[in-house]
């Protein structure tokens, strides 16, 4: 879903059938990892300042040793 465009708690809450506290968790725990980012944006429409996710820049190095592992 944040490959597609990024997106605030609830809207992904809602759109996955999930509690906002499970999708900001696992968001959280995401962003230390390095995988998303978010910035906090004060919103025209309800005046209500949302957390925005995005799906950052990243690469997946594996090595010989590492294809033997996931393919055994």
């Amino acid at each position: 879903m944040l490959a597609e465009r990024e997106r605030y708690v609830y809207e992904l809450a809602k759109d996955l059938n999930l509690s906002r506290q499970v999708v900001n968790l696992h968001l959280k725990r995401l962003e230390k990892a390095g995988f998303v980012e978010s910035d906090l944006r004060l919103e025209d429409d309800d005046l209500r300042a949302k957390k925005f996710y995005r799906l950052k820049e990243f690469e997946v190095s594996l090595g010989m040793e590492d294809l033997k592992q996931i393919f055994k």
